[in-house]
């Protein structure tokens, strides 16, 4: 399989993760991946070109398009456009659940008439000004009074009618066979995420799941292309870098919060990743 697993980790202090999309100056291709969580992109200016479950989708200004769980895909943006791109945890949707840890949203154009036309205008608009608020609100010093509650108020509004509008409450086997086999890894990455801080062995991850730890180190290889501690390494590096950015803590305190078993090793990780220091970083930034 000729894919990747994308890492997805909320944005700090809120259940989703939301940004520009990094092909805004076109010429950019994201290859195929996959990931649990839910994803909206709605284009604001230019467009971009989806490539999904083996059919094409041209997205142009105001329209957006949704992303199942488990779905493999590919984005192609020639040009230059503006595209934010919401990222919603699967665990978010568990009271709607279908069966097996199932839910599926059906694509806005199906069908783009009537009712369901002034719905996608209604999500449509709803990104653009989630995104707005949320680039506002950026630095701290300058968030307007009650930021946080006019982010949530939309982001619940959006969930609201994906809930409502977009749930598909029938599911075929076919479906459900095809999810299980990227479900099972995505609920094994979850807990990964969730137990990060800890000395997380292959072995023990394995027995969790009812895995050997062959099995499992195959799995990793196979579908995320990374080994498993590669990939925890790169959870654990992705929150101390919003540690190291975004809090006083001292890097010795980063890296034992984060699972690293001593800053010298912590920084010597962050180097091979990032190319700088820790410490040279946070200099940086504090300019």
């Amino acid at each position: 399989m000729e894919f990747q697993h994308e890492l997805i980790i909320p944005d700090e202090g809120f259940p989703f993760k939301l940004f520009l999309f990094e092909g805004y100056n076109g010429n950019y291709v994201r290859e195929k991946h996959w990931h649990a969580s839910i994803e909206i992109f709605a284009v604001m200016e230019g467009q971009l070109t989806f490539f999904l479950n083996e059919e094409e989708y041209l997205l142009t200004a105001g329209k957006f398009l949704i992303i199942n769980s488990n779905e493999i895909h590919s984005i192609h943006a020639p040009e230059k456009n503006r595209t934010a791109v919401l990222q919603i945890p699967l665990k978010l949707f568990e009271e709607y659940f279908t069966a097996q840890r199932f839910i599926r949203f059906s694509r806005p154009e199906m069908p783009d008439t009537g009712d369901r036309k002034e719905k996608n205008r209604k999500t449509a608009f709803l990104m653009g000004e989630i995104f707005r608020v949320y680039e506002t609100g950026k630095q701290e010093k300058s968030r307007p009074v009650g930021y946080e509650f006019k982010i949530r108020a939309l982001f619940y509004e959006i969930m609201y009618l994906l809930v409502t509008e977009y749930r598909e409450t029938e599911v075929q086997e076919r479906e459900l066979r095809y999810n299980k086999k990227l479900a099972v890894l995505s609920r094994i990455t979850t807990y990964m995420r969730e137990h990060y801080q800890e000395d997380l062995k292959l072995s023990q991850v394995a027995a969790a799941f009812g895995y050997s730890p062959e099995y499992l180190s195959r799995m990793f290889r196979k579908y995320i292309k990374v080994n498993f501690k590669t990939y925890l390494q790169d959870i654990r590096m992705t929150y101390a870098y919003r540690e190291l950015m975004h809090t006083d803590k001292t890097i010795s305190q980063i890296a034992m919060e984060q699972g690293f078993c001593t800053s010298r090793a912590f920084s010597g990780e962050f180097r091979k990743r990032y190319g700088t220091l820790p410490s040279e970083l946070r200099r940086k930034g504090h300019k």
